[in-house]
């Protein structure tokens, strides 16, 4: 193959990933731009004022990426005056937290005692936690929602966040970063005198720092975008985290729920944006391939 048919290649491949790129962004950057235009612009460009029909305004849509007035009204009513906006959110940070810090402390402790302490039927322990990764998770919805209930945990934060704490994807991803571990550190250590439990605390755990970085990112989106779970085990209104609310905040009000939306994803995005090196870090040295 000549240099010009590989520059051909590559200039191919360039331009079909660009456009996959600019798919996915799409979305994105038309809830951005919508949120800083009024109530009546975003009516008007959709074809749906109020009165109107909607069956025939839908034929009439005219995407917009460029307001004609730049406004915050929208992001104003949001935060001043639709107070629940931030009682779901508040609800959202207190699913998401505990879960987070309860993986990445049960998935680090486990991931070191899959990957390098010997013990009898690890192996097989290890392939049924690949076995309930590998299910979709609504599979475990029905059995989650019968032991809840036997707890007595129905309509409260426990019956989400306590099996959140044990998922087996944060076991099997520090599973994968531990072992890649040399165990010549710790058996370096061990000659010391120490035991596992100083090997994993001096040597393990800072050597795992991009692992936990990327547990903490993929589990914070993750359950920063539940849905399923609050609906069936949160039968009152006022518990359900932003993810839920959402839904229902565009009635009557698009241009609110544009600006709702943009709020929403703004935690991922930034998390994305100052983690992204540690997650990038934490996969490749896990040794998992996409």
């Amino acid at each position: 193959m000549t240099n010009a048919m590989r520059k051909s290649m590559t200039a191919m491949k360039l331009a079909f990933l660009i456009l996959i790129a600019l798919a996915m962004l799409f979305p994105v950057v038309l809830t951005v731009s919508n949120s800083f235009m009024s109530e009546e612009e975003i009516g008007r460009h959709y074809g749906l004022l109020d009165g109107g029909d909607t069956a025939a305004a839908g034929k009439n849509v005219m995407i917009r990426l460029i307001p004609e007035t730049v406004t915050l009204s929208q992001f104003g009513e949001v935060l001043l005056k639709r107070p629940k906006f931030l009682l779901h959110f508040w609800n959202s940070v207190k699913l998401t937290l505990p879960i987070i810090a309860g993986q990445a402390i049960i998935g680090t402790l486990a991931g070191f005692a899959f990957a390098k302490l010997a013990f009898p039927g690890r192996d097989r322990l290890f392939f049924v936690y690949l076995l309930t990764m590998l299910m979709p998770f609504q599979v475990t919805l029905v059995p989650n929602y019968l032991v809840a209930d036997k707890l007595g945990f129905l309509n409260s934060y426990g019956a989400i966040i306590l099996p959140g704490l044990f998922a087996s994807f944060g076991v099997f991803l520090m599973r994968q970063f531990m072992a890649s571990i040399p165990d010549a550190y710790l058996e370096a250590i061990r000659i010391d005198g120490a035991g596992h439990l100083r090997a994993f605390i001096h040597i393990a755990l800072p050597l795992a720092k991009p692992g936990i970085a990327a547990l903490v990112l993929l589990s914070f989106v993750d359950n920063w975008n539940m849905v399923e779970q609050p609906i069936l085990f949160l039968s009152e209104p006022f518990r359900q985290p932003l993810s839920v609310y959402l839904a229902t905040i565009a009635e009557g009000a698009r241009g609110v729920a544009f600006a709702a939306s943009v709020l929403y994803m703004t935690p991922m995005v930034l998390i994305f944006l100052y983690g992204e090196e540690h997650l990038v870090e934490g996969i490749q040295m896990s040794g998992i391939k996409g």
